[in-house]
């Protein structure tokens, strides 16, 4: 298990999340625009506003659909998951 990146910032986790989505999707040859549906699971709706911000600039045209819910993740040092759903070809 490696160590938590952003550490109690929610921006650099929520960067660090989808270059992760972004590298998987890029090595089966999509991009991002390719992904159809995203399930945002956040451990506080305070944090709603900073992973928007990052998430939008992604995201920034014809952004697929969001679900977003609250969770209690295992480590508490995360405070963002993404599952994403991508159709390629």
């Amino acid at each position: 298990h490696g160590e938590v990146v952003g550490k109690g910032d929610i921006k650099v986790q929520t960067r660090q999340v989808l270059e992760n989505i972004k590298a998987v999707i890029v090595a089966a040859g999509g991009t991002l625009g390719d992904v159809t549906r995203t399930t945002v699971f956040l451990t506080d709706f305070a944090n709603y506003s900073g992973m928007n911000e990052v998430y939008s600039a992604y995201f920034s045209s014809n952004p697929p659909a969001r679900a977003t819910v609250k969770v209690n993740l295992r480590n508490p040092d995360v405070l963002i998951e993404i599952e994403a759903t991508a159709v390629l070809g």
